[in-house]
């Protein structure tokens, strides 16, 4: 068995050992609404390391929880997908197993579609117009949705803008995509973009990626400059084109039932506080993408800026594709 096969089958006996042992005390407890003035305590999953900015904006909720509820609730981080990657940290906290988990839009979509429409490549203008479509009606509408799927979504988080790195070539246009594959993230949009492009996707966790792009196996990958920084993408895959083909938010979701057990007190200090940490998250990470990208520079990496129309127009038709996004998309191109 090669290295990086053992790797992985390590990793997926830990979580499944962690996710058992957890299961099992959930059931082995007496499922009950929680007493008023009885300490709480809430497990959240983070697929992101320690450092990551994302990471430091949990603890951040964590912090303002435990202030805004007098003590009466710790929140629990659990970074660097101790609990798996981040679609499996959703139907955990789906199950009732865990109780949050901070995840992408893209694969938040999976589990709720209208989610979809903010992972569409180029639907937002800037940073600006994101975040007034964001806080906005078509924000509040698609987290409504999640309440269908037995989830609790609070205000939205940045992801930063997604762009393409290589490990042997700079992307100098559209065509130089052709035939390359490319790893994405586990998405039907994200999977058809590529194909529009003329590349080929490569759906992989991002435990994954590394090692996938230093022995071959995919050719390219995307993502923000601090991802590309903090997880040493960049030392396989030195050539990074910026062309923000997308700008997903992040969200962090709860299980809708927990959240409900909950006082009403306790409910709206976990709301104040998942509000202030992402208003906190969105300029740590604008901060913390500037910073990766001069560090990116000064270890060498190729960064080069691309005409991204023929780009925009290569992926229009996928926004035809999603006609249950039609109203929505209407609603974000008129802000």
């Amino acid at each position: 068995m090669s290295d990086a096969r053992h790797s992985i089958l390590l990793r997926t006996i830990a979580i499944v050992v962690v996710v058992a042992s957890s299961f099992y005390t959930l059931k082995s407890e007496t499922v009950k609404l929680p007493k008023p003035g009885v300490p709480v305590t809430l497990r959240l999953a983070e697929a992101l390391p320690e450092h990551n900015p994302v990471t430091i904006a949990m603890r951040r909720f964590a912090a303002l929880v435990h202030e805004k509820t007098d003590g009466l609730v710790t929140v629990r981080i659990h970074s660097s997908a101790q609990f798996g990657q981040e679609s499996e940290a959703i139907e955990q906290v789906q199950l009732g197993i865990i109780d949050l988990t901070r995840v992408n839009s893209v694969v938040v979509a999976n589990v709720s579609p209208s989610m979809g429409v903010f992972t569409l490549p180029y639907i937002f203008r800037n940073f600006e117009h994101k975040y007034r479509v964001l806080d906005g009606k078509p924000g509040d509408e698609v987290r409504a949705d999640l309440n269908r799927v037995g989830l609790i979504g609070f205000d939205y988080m940045d992801a930063g803008s997604r762009c393409f790195y290589t490990r042997d070539k700079v992307i100098k246009s559209i065509a130089d995509l052709k035939g390359l594959k490319i790893r994405v993230q586990p998405s039907h949009i994200t999977i058809r973009m590529i194909e529009l492009m003329g590349a080929v996707p490569t759906p992989m966790n991002y435990g994954e990626v590394y090692s996938a792009l230093s022995t071959g196996i995919v050719d390219g990958a995307e993502n923000d400059y601090v991802s590309y920084s903090t997880s040493g993408h960049y030392e396989v895959a030195p050539y990074y084109v910026e062309d923000n083909h997308l700008s997903p938010p992040a969200i962090l979701l709860m299980n809708q039932e927990k959240f409900k057990s909950l006082s009403p007190d306790i409910q709206t200090a976990i709301r104040a506080a998942a509000q202030e940490a992402a208003y906190f998250e969105r300029e740590i990470m604008t901060r913390a993408n500037r910073e990766a990208k001069q560090q990116m520079l000064a270890a060498g990496v190729s960064i080069s800026t691309i005409d991204s129309a023929p780009f925009r127009a290569a992926v229009k038709p996928i926004y035809d594709e999603f006609p249950s996004y039609a109203g929505l998309i209407a609603q974000i191109e008129s802000m």
